[in-house]
This record gives structure tokens, C-alpha cells and sequence, in this order.
């Protein structure tokens, strides 16, 4: 069906609207300094930093978004759906409102943060374990959604022939369900580390902004602004083209997923 005139003009604005300030970014972009802005040793360990800790809150939504998605999709609880806007939760919620919720919980004199320091002498705020926590907890809702999708729309006739064959209950999760969800796990995955990778208003909040310890790249882009923009502009254009070539690569799948 033909689109009529009035909405192209709208999805042009819209179009316009979105991509105008990415067009200002390329436009200020020191091409030729880019390469030794990015060599710079603050900009290399900020961007270490970030692989380092994006990829470790990954691996901790995996472990338990996983599971937590099964029973969401399969499991029998009460308050499921309680459950469900417990876990989305951190989408939505301002990430500063995140972090502030994690130092009340995890700090020093937080819920659990005190036990932690007395008995184990752990102390996560302000540690580059702090950034890994805040990255996990704003991230493992997109991994959680995604997989959960898709359990909801695997056909579990797989699963139960292979119960009837006398494969226990952990088997068949290891051997039917992960296999059947495997590519939208890695899709899962993909966001969960595109979202931790820009974090910034729950890592600030809560592991604060040390070089070396907790500044991560969106955290040294803020820093930057105020004194080298064009080494923002250099950090800001990394970001802009992970995120935008993992949205080209997932968008089919996401929408699949989703629909």
C-alpha cells in the first residue's frame, strides 16, 4: 500500500530529526588527528577498560539471564508478572536512579554492601568490579527479553519427546532448549554488550569516574567534553559505529524475536 504524501513528509522530519546530530558529529570529526586521538593513553585505557568490563557484565547476564528466562517463559511461580517488571525494570528506569538503587544496596552501608565489607571484605563501589555490576545490572534485561521471546515461541514437543526417551530434566535444558534458542542467546548477548559498553549513568552513580579504575569510554567522553572535544568527538564515533553496525546486523532477528 501506497504511503500517502502528509506521512512521508512526517517520516522524513522524524528520519531528519534522529540523524541530524550524528550528521553535526561527523561534520566535527577531526578525521586526520583521529588515529593519535585514539592512540592517546587516557583514550586506550578507557577503551581497555570498557572491553574489559562490557564483556565480563555479558558473561554474568549470561549466567543468570539465562536460567531467570527459562522460568519466566516455562516455569510455574506465582507473580510471574511481578517478576517480569521487577527484571525490565532497569530499561526504563533513568540509570542514574539505577546507581543511586545499587549504592543504597551494594555500598558501604547499603542492604547487602555491609555484610560484604565486614564479613569479606569486599567493597564494590568506586572498583572497576563496581562498573562490572552497575554494566550487569542495566544490560541482563535485554539478554532476559530476548531469550525469554524466544523460548516463548520454541515448540516444545522437542522437549518433551526427549523426556519421554528418559533424558532428565537438566539434560534436556542442556541439550534441546539451549540448542533451539542458541542464535537469539547470541543475539541476546550482542545487545547485552552494545548496552553495557554505553553505559554511563549507573556507572558514574555508582563506581564513579576514576581514570584507570572505573572510567569507561562514555564516562571519559563526558570527562573530555569540558577540556578536548575532539578527543570526545574521536571516543564518541567509536561508540556510534559498534552500536550502529550491531543494529544493522540484529535488527531482522530482534524484530523476529520480538514478533
Amino acid at each position: 500500500m501506497k504511503a500517502p504524501l502528509p506521512v512521508w513528509v512526517l517520516a522524513a522530519c522524524g528520519l531528519l530529526f534522529v540523524a541530524l546530530p550524528f550528521a553535526g558529529l561527523l561534520q566535527r570529526t577531526p578525521w586526520t588527528d583521529l588515529p593519535s586521538l585514539l592512540a592517546e593513553p587516557a583514550v586506550r585505557e578507557a577503551l581497555k577498560l570498557s572491553l574489559t568490563t562490557s564483556v565480563a557484565a555479558v558473561a554474568l547476564s549470561m549466567l543468570f539471564g539465562v536460567p531467570l528466562a527459562w522460568m519466566l517463559a516455562r516455569g510455574r511461580m506465582p507473580g510471574r508478572s511481578v517478576v517480569r517488571g521487577v527484571v525490565t525494570l532497569p530499561m526504563v528506569l533513568p540509570p542514574v536512579v539505577g546507581g543511586a538503587a545499587l549504592l543504597f544496596a551494594l555500598g558501604r552501608r547499603g542492604l547487602i554492601g555491609q555484610y560484604l565489607e565486614r564479613n569479606f571484605d569486599i567493597l564494590l563501589p568506586y572498583s572497576t568490579a563496581g562498573v562490572v555490576v552497575a554494566q550487569t545490572f542495566v544490560a541482563m534485561p535485554f539478554l532476559i527479553v530476548t531469550v525469554e521471546a524466544a523460548l516463548r515461541s520454541t515448540d516444545i514437543r522437542y522437549e518433551q519427546a526427549a523426556a519421554t526417551l528418559g533424558a532428565g530434566r537438566w539434560m534436556t535444558f542442556r541439550r534441546v532448549t539451549l540448542p533451539s534458542v542458541a542464535p537469539s542467546v547470541a543475539a541476546g548477548a550482542v545487545l547485552c554488550w552494545a548496552r553495557a559498553l554505553g553505559e554511563f549513568g549507573a556507572t558514574i552513580s555508582f563506581a564513579g569516574n576514576l581514570e584507570g579504575r572505573t572510567q569507561t569510554v562514555p564516562l571519559a567522553i563526558y570527562l573530555a567534553l569540558q577540556h578536548d572535544r575532539d578527543a570526545a568527538i574521536a571516543m564518541s564515533l567509536v561508540l556510534i559505529t559498534v552500536s550502529l553496525l550491531l543494529l544493522i546486523a540484529l535488527r531482522d532477528r530482534w524484530y523476529r524475536v520480538q514478533t
